[in-house]
């Protein structure tokens, strides 16, 4: 079939036809994993998308969908698409006013959740919604006793379909021959690092171009296997579980819970997976804590390996041959504890792995690739469906996000901003000229993003354009780049990092409540809160050593001075941080004024009152004294001494 004039629920169809009762969906449940075949994935959607009609939702129209991965999400997503309409996502983890802008901002006709809990947000935000005919829900445990007239099951609404289609024979392959590739698929949010989300309008054409690309670039087919279990609201999720996923005929597993899915993924042993920086950063983290908890005959097996590890991955990196010695000394290493701590990760059978949406800590990246991990970067944003350059096999630099896509052109602008153009860039903001005029322009998308192309014509991409900060003395820096490498402790769950017009840098971190508590226990460290926990000296020191590795290898000027540890973790629910994770950087800034002011004068603790929402709704104040850190002067003199020595070296 021709990929440029087909939409998704026609490729959809069509692998009906193609692979029949093959498995092309997975999901555990109740402990045993149930499949769904690519001709029953094609009748659900058949029957809901009729359903949908039967309610009134026509060509055009707008459906939202929020909950965890399931296969229902697909079914609503493609049986929208089926009858004309489009579907936008929304995080599950939203507040009941996210929900309700966005469903208003996309005029959403009717509202697919997963369970209760959304349904109870529903109910919550009901009166204020305007033109929506129906909200379905497809977990109806807890959901008995509820009667509104506006709440129906998902069974429900495709039995409604499947009776519609009795009594209008050949209406649903009528619909679906009027689809076409420019019309739009899905509305997909942007990540709102600057304020609301805006609504990018990506259309079929977009979509089934970018999975194209990256087929192209790393083939993959039916008889691999992806663990859909970031939320399919993030258009990197779609990119595999939907884009490249109908076009391949990979099969789709979806995990039984959130809490389950390091076992699921253990379970299916993924031939591809694709997470933001966050997932890998965790699982480090998880390693680097156990680790440290395992006797010292393990550990000690454990570094000698990563040793290695880090010599044959800087080897491939840098294009050098590896002598026979080291070939020896890494085969050993993989057998005794790669393939072993692979195997405990889910990541054994990986072909490929992919990391986007933020950049990842070189230290990290180095991590992955030590222990066997073919890690990828990938560069893109929302508005050109989630992928513009990648790494390929062989060619992988750390330092880099790869080479353009084919069929995509990438430019650096005369500001330094990156610059996109392909079939795969979006067609606009959903009711917004304005931002569109601003984002699109001759076909080009403006990324926001400043980079540069190295001399292997790899991209690099510096950080966010706004965010890129001048020291007084001229020096350039990203703050992003030493939030990576203070993150790589497995200590540190977030960090900020100011600078700017600022004398000298400085930061307020979050400490990883779990790793930290568990390294205090075993210290025999008491403490009864978050708050309690952030201010002991001891974790301040504990801290500290990790500020100190990651100034080690940082140019004088961009060293961290001063720094503060929280008394509460970063939320996206407080706004501090997006639906992706991603640091709300101003308003971190402005929420924290008073902190940041501390960071740069002479105090070396201060006061702060917050007030905290329990999930019930109450509120209480808090009050708490917060330390400041100084890392004497001498001791980046000794830090500069030292880097000195490894250069000449």
């Amino acid at each position: 079939m021709r990929m440029d004039d087909i939409t998704l629920p026609q490729l959809l169809m069509h692998n009906a036809q193609r692979f029949g009762d093959r498995v092309a969906l997975r999901e555990k449940d109740f402990g045993i994993w149930q499949t769904v075949t690519w001709r029953q994935f094609a009748d659900h959607v058949r029957a809901f998308a009729l359903g949908l009609r039967a309610l009134g939702v026509q060509r055009g129209d707008k459906v939202a969908i929020i909950g965890d991965n399931r296969p229902e999400w697909l079914y609503a997503e493609l049986a929208t698409q089926a009858i004309g309409g489009a579907s936008i996502g929304v995080y599950q983890d939203s507040v009941a006013e996210e929900v309700r802008y966005l469903v208003e901002a996309a005029d959403a006709r009717v509202i697919v959740v997963e369970d209760q809990e959304q349904v109870d947000k529903m109910i919550e935000i009901w009166s204020q919604l305007h033109g929506v005919l129906k909200v379905i829900y497809y977990e109806p445990k807890g959901l008995r006793r509820y009667q509104a007239p506006y709440l129906a099951s998902f069974p429900d609404i495709e039995e409604l379909g499947r009776v519609y289609d009795r009594e209008h024979p050949g209406l649903f392959e009528a619909e679906l021959a009027q689809g076409r590739p420019d019309d739009v698929a899905i509305l997909s949010t942007t990540s709102g690092t600057t304020g609301k989300p805006k609504l990018a309008m990506l259309t079929h054409r977009n979509l089934i171009s970018q999975g194209a690309g990256l087929l192209a670039v790393d083939p993959l087919g039916p008889d691999d296997e992806f663990v859909s279990f970031l939320p399919l609201a993030w258009v990197g999720e779609q990119m595999i579980t939907v884009a490249a996923g109908l076009q391949c005929g990979l099969t789709i597993n979806f995990p039984e819970s959130t809490d389950t899915v390091q076992e699921n993924i253990r379970e299916i042993g993924p031939r591809v997976m694709f997470s933001p920086p966050r997932i890998w950063e965790n699982m480090l983290s998880q390693v680097q804590v156990k680790i440290q908890d395992s006797t010292r005959l393990k550990r000690a097996a454990y570094e000698w390996a990563v040793r290695q590890g880090y010599a044959m991955a800087d080897a491939r990196f840098n294009g050098v041959a590896p002598g026979l010695f080291l070939r020896l000394k890494y085969t050993l290493a993989r057998l005794l504890v790669f393939e072993e701590l692979k195997d405990h990760l889910g990541l054994r059978f990986l072909k490929r792995a992919y990391t986007g949406g933020a950049a990842l800590g070189p230290d990290v990246f180095r991590f992955y690739h030590a222990i066997g991990v073919n890690l990828k970067q990938v560069y893109g944003q929302t508005e050109s469906a989630g992928l513009s350059v990648i790494h390929r096999d062989g060619q992988i630099k750390f330092q880099t996000v790869g080479t353009p896509l084919p069929n995509t052109e990438v430019h650096i602008a005369a500001n330094g901003e990156i610059l996109v153009k392909s079939p795969s860039v979006f067609i606009g903001y959903y009711k917004n000229p304005e931002a569109t005029a601003e984002t699109l322009k001759d076909g080009w998308l403006h990324s926001g993003d400043a980079g540069y192309f190295d001399e292997d014509g790899h991209l690099v991409v510096i950080d966010r354009a706004k965010d890129v900060m001048t020291l007084r003395d001229g020096t350039i820096f990203s703050p992003q780049f030493i939030e990576n490498k203070l993150k790589f402790s497995p200590y540190i769950k977030e960090a900020v990092v100011f600078g700017g017009n600022w004398p000298f840098v400085t930061a307020i971190i979050n400490i990883d409540f779990a790793n930290v508590g568990k390294w205090a226990e075993n210290a025999q460290l008491s403490y009864t809160t978050y708050t309690d926990l952030a201010q002991k000296p001891q974790v301040y020191a504990l801290i500290r050593r990790d500020v100190e590795r990651a100034n080690a290898d940082l140019p004088a000027a961009a060293r961290i001075r001063r720094f503060l540890l929280l008394h509460k973790e970063l939320d996206a629910d407080d706004g501090e941080l997006t639906r992706t994770r991603k640091v709300r950087r101003r308003l971190v800034a402005e929420r924290y004024h008073d902190i940041v002011e501390a960071l740069y004068g002479d105090r070396h603790e201060m006061e702060v009152e917050t007030t905290i929402t329990y999930q019930d709704g109450r509120t209480a104040l808090i009050k708490t004294r917060l330390h400041i850190e100084d890392l004497e002067e001498s001791e980046f003199a000794a830090s500069d001494s030292r880097l000195e020595r490894a250069l000449a070296r």
